[in-house]
């Protein structure tokens, strides 16, 4: 392939990756979204392992890694459940982290191109950059993996001093910089990129372990920000204009999408790098478990033929879902139980928070794979003002989101986060395995509130027991 087509196949490829992020915007582009970054992605590839810098020798083995790549990719994809997307996405980031990385070493051994003067001190500042965000991002993925996987608890650890910490390794990482950049040989300047690649190694960890459970969602954009400068970095030490547009495009629109997570908790994107929001800890004094302990309140119980009962006798329902769903692989059926409201003549919708489940999207994308029509998923700004009209207000292993402790109490923890006014309806149900606060670790009002019934048990098993009932 000459160079030309190349280029032209490079700047095909960037308009349907800038298509696919429009795509991606909306719930019913979503899917015609994915088609055209697949579609770009095939497309730069092809163009790079068949473009004019690529010999023949090293073709067998870009196919091979291609090959290895691709079926380990599509294993995963099968195998992988929905509710273990927010980790697989979290896995994936620490790949091209890792790839970033050991491109800059191998930008910087290769001495086949000699550079001098300022081409060489720049191409030097563009290794050490890149391996820096690179290895970050590798290590900060994989603890996030760790802690959306269960494997790593979420209780944010808070070092004595961390800040200093932070500080006394980012002036480690210029000290060396400058040694880097003045070193005369290729081993002179090993001993710097080693002790940045450690360095950066501790800071990604030490930075995403102070994090708490209830900001996971902003660390899964943070790290999808990350991972988009790294590919840009590494764009530069390759000189690919295509991965350099494509690796900014990640970077920027994780950047914004980690801004809109942040004001959906009403925190700010310092005080989640700060940690500690967010305990994993068990429910707080006063809270109890479905059958025992001292209640912070009189709880209302409710069975799953109540339930049904309530929902067929409602004219509008809103359906808030949260992690709880997403555990129990209750989203299909959550769909039935919506379909045979609708078939009824029930109004039947669901409210959306940004930050509901482990990842951004998480909701809307179980909701898809169950069917849901996506006209009816509304988003919290949508839809907060229709509580006051609405008969049922039922909550599918929600917590924090739907606490109203953000609005009713200004020393709450998370006082200020906008949430979903699910008490405002003229009742409420919420299906939850006991009374032990959400990631937050910070109890919920609504369980006690008089409007409120508490369907405990776990959410398929219970909206099975709903959807029979329903059919009755």
């Amino acid at each position: 392939m000459s160079a030309n087509l190349a280029t032209v196949s490079y700047i095909g490829a960037t308009i349907l990756f800038i298509l696919s992020l429009g795509g991606l915007s909306n719930q019913e582009s979503a899917r015609r979204g994915n088609l055209f970054g697949m579609i770009g992605m095939t497309i730069a590839v092809v163009a790079t392992v068949f473009g004019p810098r690529v010999t023949g020798a090293g073709l067998p083995w870009i196919i091979g890694a291609m090959a290895i790549g691709g079926t380990v990719g599509l294993v995963a994809a099968r195998k992988v459940q929905m509710t273990q997307m927010p980790e697989l996405v979290a896995l994936m980031h620490s790949l091209v982290g890792l790839a970033a990385a050991l491109v800059g070493f191998a930008s910087y051994i290769d001495t086949s191109s000699p550079m001098v003067g300022a081409e060489k001190t720049i191409h030097e500042v563009e290794i050490y950059v890149g391996i820096l965000i690179g290895v970050v991002t590798f290590s900060g993925s994989l603890i996030a993996f760790g802690k959306l996987a269960g494997k790593i608890g979420g209780k944010p650890l808070l070092l004595p001093g961390r800040h200093w910490l932070n500080l006394a390794g980012l002036l480690i990482v210029i000290w060396f910089g400058r040694e880097f950049l003045n070193a005369h040989t290729v081993a002179d300047g090993m001993t710097p990129l080693i002790v940045l690649t450690v360095i950066s190694l501790l800071f990604g960890v030490h930075m995403v372990m102070a994090i708490g459970g209830a900001d996971m969602p902003v660390v899964v954009s943070m790290l999808n920000s990350y991972s988009g400068w790294a590919a840009a970095a590494t764009g530069f030490m390759l000189s690919n204009d295509l991965l350099i547009v494509v690796g900014a495009l990640v970077g920027s629109s994780g950047a914004i999408l980690s801004y809109i997570m942040c004001r959906a908790m009403n925190r700010n994107f310092v005080s989640v790098i700060a940690g500690g929001f967010g305990s994993g800890a068990p429910a707080p004094k006063g809270a109890k478990d479905a059958a025992s302990a001292e209640p912070a309140g009189e709880v209302s119980p409710i069975n799953a033929a109540e339930t049904a009962e309530l929902l067929r006798e409602s004219k509008n329902v809103i359906i808030v879902p949260g992690y709880g769903m997403a555990v129990a692989q209750a989203q299909h059926t959550v769909f039935e139980i919506t379909k045979t409201l609708r078939e009824k003549g029930v109004n039947v919708r669901f409210g959306i928070h940004p930050v509901a489940g482990r990842m951004p999207g998480h909701m809307n994308v179980l909701l898809a794979e169950a069917k849901v029509p996506y006209d009816i998923v509304m988003e919290m700004d949508e839809i907060n003002e229709d509580f006051p009209d609405t008969d049922v207000a039922m909550v599918i292993g929600a917590n924090d989101i739907v606490n109203p402790s953000a609005a009713e109490d200004p020393t709450s923890p998370i006082a200020g986060m906008p949430v979903l006014e699910v008490w405002k309806a003229k009742t409420t149900v919420v299906m939850k395995r006991s009374m032990a606060s959400g990631y937050a670790g910070v109890d919920n009002p609504l369980f006690y509130k008089e409007n409120n019934r508490m369907l405990f048990g776990d959410a398929k098993k219970m909206l099975d027991e709903v959807l029979i009932a329903l059919h009755g």
